[in-house]
């Protein structure tokens, strides 16, 4: 028994140690949040080594090998070969024919440009039928599909709310996989992306033409969801680590440091980048139980809305009180740790947000 304690401890270690980025590499980003937070990421991560769109089929073997030694396929439950030449599109009439070259991002939303058609942490091996069945159509939610593949993937109308046209949704096991996915390219492509919207339709959908926040409303509110609801996986974690060691040199801050998601769109959904933002005075700081935080003096106090969430970007429950100004803030039953506090009118025209630390 002592034995096989032993044993799945070590395995815990390793697993632990393999998802940890190497020292310091975050560093820059530390304590920042929003546009800043994004920025800082761009910094760290951008500059990559760029490999050939050739050479991703082999740099497929290490990066998206299943266990037993097949291509680790998000679209279908097919089972194909990295060894076998004929398991590589070419043509294909039925899904599990072959398998090719899928840009999550469609590569016709950026006109097919380096380095992007050749990013690794967004083009995924997939059926060549169901990856054509996806097209250039955004992700999405659906409930009355009109195709599925074999492992549950659908093709139809979105029901996430802000959007009805055609869609992909993956399978509840690799949504989170392409929520950070894109949080990843609206980062890494900070310099670039405000572009992308104007490329088609499609894009349009997704794509705001700016470089924060990025996505639409429907678009941010959806990937957090997938993002919290399926966490990292081990799978997610050694791509990550293969391809910062043997290819590319960069990471996803978004597999390492999921929260930062929340962090970085999480404080600012359904804001525009016109309103007002400032810091508010909050004291004391760091706080055991009870802090105020001063508030503006052209601010609404008869229709104030607050917001506290962890460092997570969960909403934490946090009673508060208005007085002459004044918000007085409840944080006795909340652990020790970071968090924000967002303040705005009753229809979001100022916004306002404090950091607060809890000892």
């Amino acid at each position: 028994m002592k034995q096989t304690l032993l044993v799945f401890l070590l395995l815990a270690i390793v697993i632990i140690t393999k998802a940890q980025p190497p020292s310091g590499y975050y560093n820059t980003a530390s304590g920042k949040t929003g546009a800043q937070l994004k920025t800082a990421l761009y910094n760290i991560i951008k500059g990559h080594t760029v490999i050939s769109y050739d050479n991703l089929y082999n740099a497929y073997k290490t990066t998206d090998d299943k266990p037993d030694g097949s291509v680790w396929d998000m679209y279908s439950n097919c089972s194909f070969s990295y060894n076998v030449s004929s398991d590589r599109c070419g043509s294909y009439n039925s899904e599990c024919d072959c398998f090719n070259r899928e840009h999550s991002v469609p590569q016709s939303w950026f006109g097919s440009a380096s380095p992007m058609v050749s990013e690794m942490f967004h083009v995924y091996p997939t059926d060549g039928k169901v990856n054509g069945m996806r097209s250039n159509y955004p992700f999405g939610e659906v409930t009355n599909p009109s195709s599925t593949s074999g492992n549950g993937s659908k093709l139809g109308p979105c029901s996430a709310p802000g959007y009805t046209s055609t869609v992909f949704e993956p399978i509840d096991e690799y949504k989170g996989d392409f929520a950070r996915t894109y949080f990843y390219m609206a980062t890494r492509y900070e310099n670039i992306i405000s572009t992308w919207h104007s490329a088609s339709n499609t894009a349009e959908a997704v794509f705001q033409a700016n470089t924060f926040p990025v996505f639409e409303n429907w678009v941010v509110n959806m990937f957090l969801k997938w993002n919290t609801n399926d966490p990292v996986s081990q799978k997610e974690i050694d791509r990550n680590n293969t391809i910062y060691t043997s290819f590319q040199k960069n990471r996803n801050p978004y597999i390492d440091h999921p929260e930062y998601a929340n962090l970085v769109w999480g404080l600012n959904t359904g804001v525009s980048d016109e309103y007002s933002r400032v810091t508010l005075q909050v004291y004391p700081n760091p706080v055991s139980e009870i802090c105020t935080v001063t508030l503006p003096a052209d601010f609404n106090q008869q229709n104030t809305v607050f917001t506290v969430y962890s460092s997570t970007g969960m909403p934490v429950f946090a009673p508060a009180t208005v007085t002459g100004g004044k918000a007085v803030l409840n944080l006795e039953n909340a652990p020790p740790g970071f968090y924000l506090v967002r303040l705005a009118n009753g229809s979001n025209h100022m916004i306002h947000q404090a950091r607060i630390i809890k000892k």
